[in-house]
């Protein structure tokens, strides 16, 4: 990574240690996991305000959502509020840096502006989301769709893996969620939502930039594709009579990968396989498995659909198994505005670096924002590009570059 050198590094350095102490509010185990409503989560909470209001935070509160909220009153009273913010909660075994770096960085930058005596403009509010990943609900962007007005209150009755319903969770934090309609914030009171994150991904680091500037959040769809063929004795079938479905899923995941090479911007994957009756001497009767496809371009996702469905075809029919794919999940992608994108670019100038343009591959609290607000998010360098890992890292020198140009972004926002 590039060697940047600043006279104080007070920004990466304020925000890298809130961060290491960040990072211990974990469960045991490699990385961090810190998931929505968990001890880790609820004992966070306290320490986070703390540092709000060393910040100089007018106001603090947790919100019915689970979200903590802080507010900097800005100079002109009659200003919109402009949001930044990001999420608390990880996927498990995670990384110190996705989500929570988007909430101390411009923390830190906040306090060095109240540090300086000075106001912006704006009123700002800095919100760190309850949850984002969906770790523990599987329902994700539960704080911000709250927030962005476009939270379904049947997620409140989903139940974890011990039987705790999502409302329970958040009234384990201190909100309720019976009043849970009342977080979100109309949109003429808001003037934008920016996000600062780690790339998650090798673009920056591999031109060696420190920042970059997103113009868009990928889509995302999901399907579950179930294959049914005949369990039978491994030792006694001949092979010739098998109808062995882990044979035909092993095909499936080769097409959906040959897809993805085959097709500009677009990534898949199929990260989940579950095989029935999953016995050493059986042979596979049924086959499970996750079929998951991102792009920045709906048209090129839909595409991609139809042209997996064709190949699906192509390799399971006449195998003398069944198949079915439904439908589990789709979000499409969302564009960046082009005047926080303007803004953030001539930031990104004014510390002195040049404006990298780039997609999102991951999914953020942005896409449940756009509901409610115009849209803009900063990458920051990571190393490798890696992310969901508890080897996820950055460097104090990237830290201050990113909080340099949310510093410059802040003071130059108009409301």
């Amino acid at each position: 990574m590039t060697e940047l050198v600043f006279t104080e590094c007070r920004i990466g350095i304020q925000s890298r240690s809130w961060l290491k102490t960040a990072a211990t509010y974990s469960e045991p185990g490699p990385g961090v996991t810190r998931v929505l409503g968990s001890a880790e989560h609820r004992a966070l909470l306290p320490v986070l305000a703390d540092w709000y209001r060393e910040a100089g935070a007018d106001a603090v509160w947790l919100d019915d959502a689970g979200n903590l909220v802080g507010r900097w009153e800005g100079s002109l009273l009659d200003a919109r509020t402009l949001l930044i913010g990001s999420h608390q909660d990880t996927v498990r075994q995670g990384g110190a840096y996705d989500g929570i770096m988007g909430v101390l960085l411009p923390l830190a930058v906040l306090s060095e502006i109240n540090r300086s005596g000075r106001r912006p403009a704006t009123a700002v509010e800095l919100v760190a989301f309850c949850d984002e990943e969906g770790t523990r609900f599987a329902s994700t962007l539960i704080g911000s769709s709250a927030i962005a007005g476009n939270f379904n209150r049947d997620l409140l009755a989903v139940t974890d893996s011990d039987g705790v319903t999502l409302a329970d969770a958040l009234r384990a934090l201190g909100s309720n969620p019976d009043q849970i309609d009342r977080v979100a914030r109309q949109p003429e009171q808001v003037s934008g939502y920016v996000e600062v994150h780690i790339e998650q991904g090798p673009i920056l680091e591999a031109e060696n930039l420190p920042v970059g500037v997103v113009t868009a959040i990928t889509g995302i769809e999901r399907h579950r594709l179930t294959i049914t063929g005949k369990a039978g004795h491994a030792g006694t079938t001949p092979m010739h009579l098998r109808k062995d479905a882990l044979v035909r899923a092993a095909r499936a995941v080769l097409v959906v990968d040959e897809l993805c090479h085959s097709t500009d911007d677009l990534v898949g994957v199929v990260g989940q396989l579950d095989v029935t009756p999953g016995a050493v001497n059986v042979i596979p009767a049924e086959v499970t498995m996750s079929i998951e496809l991102r792009s920045p371009d709906s048209a090129i996702r839909r595409r991609a659909r139809l042209d997996l469905m064709e190949r699906l075809a192509g390799a399971l029919d006449g195998s003398g198994c069944q198949w079915k794919v439904e439908t589990t999940y789709e979000q499409n992608e969302v564009r960046c505005a082009e005047s926080v994108q303007w803004a953030l670019a001539q930031a990104v100038e004014d510390a002195g670096y040049p404006v990298r343009r780039l997609f999102s591959g991951a999914g953020h609290d942005g896409l449940a924002m756009a509901h409610l607000t115009n849209i803009g998010m900063l990458f920051m360098r990571c190393k490798d590009g890696l992310s969901h890992h508890p080897d996820e890292s950055v460097t104090t020198e990237d830290l201050e570059a990113s909080g340099q140009v949310i510093r410059r972004f802040i003071e130059s926002w108009p409301g």
